[in-house]
């Protein structure tokens, strides 16, 4: 079988210029017309909208399976890619493993709780021979294929974005998503009648929610949006640029970048700022704050070797993040507050939603209850009782995760997230290029924001957020990994 990730020679007459084979323009513009679809149904919570997301995957990966001569990445990359193939194999295989019948007897070892819950519940437990370790095996398939898709797509983007334009229209696209649910969400908190573009807006009539059900999966979604474009800004200006001696060659190399849209991209991320705060999502005025302020740390980081320019960096950042700040504080920071103010976090559920989510960790401590089973086996360990406590999420990703997967397949899971965006950081660390420095700072702010926010919330089992958490690690590796041809 052929090695994916190997570099190949090109083949074959090359395409004429300015025009895209048909499989290759199936791969780029399907990636953008998913990019843009899957925030606007509700974020794409309903089955169908995921099916669509599902059925995209599927024909692009079909396009790619189809596209000769594949497009090539670096050798760099591809060496940094080289142990995600085994760890994706072991995931999907672990996945395979929950949902296969297994002799009874042998999930009474594999997994006692699987075996106990069944034992409770199952009418027909008693003449069962073979069970699966999912409590819910249909579920853990739906849910299967969900991830499935989203592994598609980075696989996409990895090996197919290999250009720099590439990657700034990706950017570009994320940006005007953005921009548009900050404004369209702004407008429905001043509409006498809001909706949420299809529906009618039931909840959280008092704060900016775009076309996403809840607010904190608006801030999410926004919070991995904003870094990438603070990020396409300063590999706009050239800031990490050490060629440029003094201030005065440094302004004429960021005017030489086109002024109007240098101006845009800004305007860009106040508004996005503004439509976190008016979103009054507490993690997401927190996720925000840390941002700017790892932004700040980072580019310092960056530049430490030149006293001078690091001096300069510092000044810039620091003086950009106190005007976005303070525009962004002095218009929407009241209702955040007070939401601080009336929400006296110790008293609320999340705490006990948690250690009941810990008992179900312990119960299936390797092999979880299934991929997509949370809903399904929750109730059994909900001590208060009342259909208002049944929930469908655990408001952790990581506890969420650990209870469907257990420690098997949450290390297969989280571990290879982790290495990529490790490897994505140690590579940014060594670059100079000045634009890809920018753009790679993006990603893994991005990336940092959301593993914060997601320790109060459930943004990485919302399908829109999922994706575009998908995208921005992928676009992450491969800034930090790019080199010019």
């Amino acid at each position: 079988m052929r090695n994916p990730f190997r570099r190949r020679p090109a083949a074959g007459p090359a395409a004429p210029k300015g025009r895209r084979p048909l499989a290759r323009r199936v791969i780029e513009d399907g990636l953008v017309a998913l990019l843009i679809f899957s925030p606007l149904p509700a974020a794409s919570v309903n089955e169908w909208s995921v099916f669509i997301i599902e059925l995209a995957a599927g024909l692009m990966a079909a396009a790619y399976i189809l596209l000769e001569p594949k497009p090539i990445i670096n050798e760099g990359l591809a060496a940094a890619l080289k142990p995600m193939k085994a760890v994706a194999a072991g995931f999907f295989g672990f996945l395979v493993f929950q949902i296969i019948p297994l002799p009874a007897a042998l999930v009474h070892v594999l997994s006692p709780g699987a075996y106990g819950f069944r034992k409770l519940y199952a009418p027909e437990f008693a003449r069962a021979r073979f069970m699966s370790l999912s409590v819910a095996p249909g579920r853990t398939l739906q849910a299967g294929l969900e991830i499935l898709a989203y592994f598609i797509v980075g696989f996409l983007l990895v090996m197919t974005v290999t250009r720099g334009s590439q990657m700034r229209k990706i950017i570009h696209v994320l940006i005007g998503c953005g921009v548009f649910q900050a404004v369209y969400g702004i407008y429905a908190l001043a509409a006498p009648e809001p909706r949420i573009l299809f529906y009618r807006k039931v909840f959280s009539l008092d704060s900016v929610t775009g076309t996403f059900v809840n607010r904190s999966h608006l801030s999410g979604y926004l919070e991995m949006i904003v870094p990438l474009a603070v990020g396409l800004a300063i590999a706009r200006m050239n800031l990490f640029s050490v060629s440029v001696k003094n201030l005065r060659e440094r302004f004429v190399l960021m005017m030489s970048q086109g002024v109007a849209a240098n101006l845009l991209v800004g305007a860009s991320i106040v508004i996005m700022s503004l439509a976190i705060l008016l979103s009054n999502s507490r993690s997401g005025l927190v996720v925000l704050v840390f941002g700017f302020f790892l932004f700040t740390g980072l580019s310092v980081l960056a530049v430490g070797r030149a006293g001078y320019r690091e001096l300069w960096v510092r000044n810039f950042i620091r003086g950009t993040v106190f005007v976005i700040l303070a525009l962004s504080l002095y218009v929407g920071i009241g209702s955040t507050i007070q939401r601080f103010a009336m929400d006296d976090l110790l008293h609320e559920d999340r705490p006990l939603y948690w250690s009941n989510v810990v008992g179900m960790i312990r119960d299936f401590p390797l092999f979880g209850t299934g991929l997509g089973t949370f809903a399904a086996a929750y109730p059994a360990y909900e001590k208060r009782g009342g259909p208002e406590m049944l929930l469908t999420h655990a408001h952790n990703d990581y506890l969420e995760y650990v209870s469907e997967l257990g420690l098997v397949g949450a290390l297969l899971l989280f571990g290879g997230i982790v290495y990529l965006a490790v490897k994505a950081f140690l590579a940014w660390k060594e670059r100079r290029n000045p634009e890809v420095k920018g753009l790679a700072l993006g990603g893994i702010v991005s990336l940092a924001g959301m593993g914060l926010h997601t320790l109060t919330d459930f943004n990485l089992h919302i399908p829109a957020n999922m994706l575009l958490f998908t995208v921005v690690l992928s676009l992450t590796l491969i800034a930090s990994y790019h080199r010019k041809a």
